[in-house]
């Protein structure tokens, strides 16, 4: 974990001395100001590693305390600063609060009082920053700037994408798990003419038919058990904005029925309501089943299929569009890098090597997940190959040569296998990180016939 900064600013030699052993004796990093004037130059000239905490006297020679305060705040508003005051200028610490100042602390202070102030305001500083960084993510809409991509082959998806945006007409998103379908579905309503109105997403697959009809309609008070109160559906709730469907392929034939009634005729009626309320949605669904075998099949309602399907965006696994490896993975290095406080600043050739060489069945999300895990494992300022869970024999079956093409549902077969055996063959847990839900996940389980631990015959394993 990054070292925080700790900033020194007093007068006194013996107290900056002091102040810096014992905070080098915890292992900070210190810099250390003998008047306001060094201090501000150093905040104002932004030099290497920024600054933490500050604890600064409140009477010096040569510019105020107070002033120096005022100044410090303008160039650094979210700067924690401790004053430091004699019994006789508590007054003025008492000023400096209500200037925007953490605390005070009165000299002479024993070590252990300093220190827990100290560690205090850092505890409180790094939560006000994940805060901040969160929210930041939170309101970044999907624009080229957060969908990371060089290669042509999504450059033209991307186009397509901002294309189709400026219709009003409904988008099927089609791609493997992990491929950044919501990140597609959102960019087409951040891109539109719907844009000033909400963008709402629902997992069809993660609901069971109750719970996911009740999502989508809402519901009014009374109409089951447990319904004390009445409830808006996502349907209300995106009303003249965008409403993503993930996941379309699993919904049963009687959600896909009232689906149907709702892009044909532009209403709804809630569960429990007997009066239809009328609502302008733009759908944007996405699978990665082929719906038109679904169709073929009967599973899934031709009518609902063509509704859906006026427009088609194909999204490539990233196997197919490398190029965009390593720009992802220093992006999502430098997301959880700054989440967690560590300066990681790249990868090593090694590293980036493997990335680039692995096939990544399980797309973004997969790369994600294995770069997350790698940031909390890395102890120096380089990503080393040794925290990638990613080999060879990973990538590659000794079952068949390298030149050798595959069909998806062996590659997916043999990714879900990977991940239940990651996990210890918790299902909850490799369903999370497959992106998939605990039903689909029992579904693949038995399609591909995969062995579990303690299974007989079969059986799947409850965890």
């Amino acid at each position: 974990m990054m070292k925080a900064r700790i900033l020194i600013c007093d007068d006194e030699e013996g107290i900056r001395r002091y102040l810096q052993k014992m905070f080098l004796a915890k292992e900070y990093d210190v810099e250390t100001f003998a008047d306001g004037t060094s201090l501000l130059a150093r905040l104002e000239g932004g030099t290497d590693g920024d600054a933490d905490i500050l604890l600064q006297d409140v009477r010096m020679p040569d510019m105020d305390g107070i002033e120096v305060l005022q100044r410090v705040k303008r160039l650094r508003p979210t700067l924690p600063v401790v004053v430091m005051t004699a019994f006789g200028t508590i007054d003025a610490a008492v000023e400096a609060i209500k200037l925007g100042a953490y605390d005070y602390v009165t000299k002479p202070f024993p070590k252990e009082k300093i220190l827990g102030l100290l560690e205090n305001a850092l505890q409180l500083d790094l939560l006000m920053k994940e805060n901040r960084v969160l929210k930041e993510e939170l309101s970044r809409p999907d624009t080229p700037d957060n969908i990371i991509f060089t290669s042509e082959k999504f450059r033209k998806v991307y186009e397509l994408t901002v294309q189709v945006a400026a219709s009003d007409a409904n988008i099927l998103v089609l791609g493997e798990s992990g491929t950044g379908k919501e990140l597609i579905a959102g960019a087409v309503h951040y891109n539109s003419t719907r844009r000033g109105k909400r963008f709402l997403s629902i997992n069809c697959a993660a609901l069971s038919d109750t719970l996911l009809e009740s999502q989508l309609f809402g519901h009014v008070r009374g109409a089951f058990t447990g319904a004390i109160t009445t409830q808006k559906g996502l349907l209300e709730e995106a009303d003249g904005g965008t409403l993503f469907l993930d996941e379309i392929g699993d919904v049963s034939a009687a959600v896909q029925a009232k689906l149907l009634r709702v892009i044909q005729e532009r209403e709804f009626i809630p569960v429990g309501a007997t009066k239809a309320r009328s609502v302008d949605i733009r759908f944007v669904a996405a699978t990665n089943k082929d719906l038109a075998k679904e169709v073929e099949a009967g599973r899934f309602r031709e009518d609902l299929y063509y509704r859906l399907n006026v427009i088609t965006i194909a999204l490539p696994p990233l196997r197919e569009r490398r190029e965009d490896i390593e720009p992802l993975a220093s992006h999502f290095l430098a997301k959880y890098a700054r989440r967690i406080r560590k300066d990681i600043r790249g990868f090593t050739p090694e590293a980036l090597q493997s990335l680039e060489c692995y096939r990544w069945p399980g797309n973004v999300r997969e790369l994600e997940n294995v770069i997350e895990r790698a940031a909390i494992l890395t102890r120096g300022d380089l990503v080393t190959p040794d925290v990638l869970p990613i080999r060879p024999r990973d990538d590659v079956s000794p079952r068949r040569p390298d030149n050798l093409l595959v069909s998806l549902e062996e590659m997916e077969r043999e990714h879900i296998e990977r991940v239940l055996r990651q996990t210890g063959f918790h299902k909850s847990r490799s369903a999370e990180i497959l992106g998939i839900s605990r039903k689909t996940l029992d579904r693949k389980i038995a399609e591909y016939a995969l062995a579990m631990p303690g299974q007989a015959g079969g059986a799947a394993m409850e965890n």
